[in-house]
């Protein structure tokens, strides 16, 4: 009986290429190329204001963040006043746009008639195009004016001697200060929360909304325990997006905050945020020191939006079943 003769092993055989493989791997080159590039960006950023900072930095140690002081005939620095007074307004304009911001999306998805939708949608986008300089000079020519003699005055001339309301109102009654700054801030960036919010009411489902509505549940109920969560995480992103522009902002500060460096004492006093002592000086700074602190109060700013970025991501975090 004769044996079965095997194949041999021929030489293997070269599968062709998938079709756009060249193209995919240059794909996949280009992004991590732009993901690198930016990651590289973000730290010659950090490095160059370390440097930058570093001659008012090494001169002042950490007191650089807890002094009132700005001097520049003494070269003497601090960096507190502007600290403050960007958390401050920040924190107003935020205290005052959120609200209005959700009333406004929720409107535009929940009860506006629909004809009018879409007309009010563009005004609100169009809101969030006006450069912030347009808001700082209506701000100063026209709002302020308005402000010291239809709130400042009256609130002035009503506040008890010794009271709280007279802690909180003293100041030089000319529409500029700490309030003002806070409301066109407030102003400024309502558009960005508002429009934000309304993308993201859009994208619940219809039947989520219509089962609710379907067990009886008002409109209230409706968008508090059905449509609110359903969007909690990007809430709350659109609204680190309005903090974020309103601690950075510049201009529109700049022309009605006062430009004082000391501690604002009331809400009407004057004073002044990290950005706009960096626009009114830097041009102006001639000695190391002085632009050092200036640089410094860049990297300070820098840090303060890092660790709101860091809070929203930890607000954003998965919660853990109990």
């Amino acid at each position: 009986m004769s044996e079965a003769v095997l194949p041999t092993a021929g030489p293997p055989v070269r599968r062709p290429a998938p079709r756009g493989s060249l193209i995919g791997q240059i794909f996949e080159g280009l992004c991590f190329a732009a993901a690198t590039t930016l990651l590289l960006s973000l730290g010659g950023i950090i490095v160059s204001l370390i440097i930058g900072g570093w001659p008012a930095l090494s001169k002042f140690g950490i007191g650089f963040l807890f002094s009132s002081a700005w001097n520049p005939v003494t070269d003497v620095y601090g960096a507190a006043g502007p600290i403050v007074g960007t958390l401050i307004t920040a924190a107003l304009a935020l205290v005052f746009s959120l609200p209005i911001a959700g009333g406004v999306a929720f409107f535009l998805t929940e009860l506006c008639p629909a004809p009018l939708r879409q007309p009010i949608g563009t005004a609100v986008e169009l809101l969030a195009g006006i450069p912030s300089i347009v808001y700082g000079m209506w701000g100063l020519f026209v709002f302020a004016p308005l402000f010291s003699r239809f709130i400042q005055l009256p609130l002035m001339a009503a506040a008890k001697p010794g009271s709280l309301l007279e802690k909180l109102t003293t100041g030089v009654p000319n529409g500029s200060g700490i309030l003002p700054a806070s409301i066109i801030l407030a102003i400024m960036i309502l558009p960005f929360m508002a429009a934000t919010l309304r993308e993201l009411l859009l994208t619940v489902p219809a039947a989520v909304r219509e089962s609710a509505y379907g067990l009886g549940a008002t409109t209230a109920e409706v968008v508090l325990s059905v449509t609110l969560p359903y969007v909690r995480q990007g809430a709350i992103g659109a609204v680190m997006l309005g903090l974020g522009r309103a601690l950075g902002e510049t201009m529109a500060v700049t022309f009605i905050i006062g430009n004082s460096h000391a501690f604002p004492k009331s809400l009407f006093d004057s004073g002044s945020t990290i950005a706009s002592t960096i626009a009114n000086e830097f041009t102006e700074a001639t000695s190391p020191v002085h632009t050092g602190a200036l640089i410094a109060l860049g990297l300070v700013l820098f840090m303060i939006t890092f660790t709101v970025l860091g809070f929203a991501r930890l607000l954003l975090r998965p919660r853990r079943a109990s």
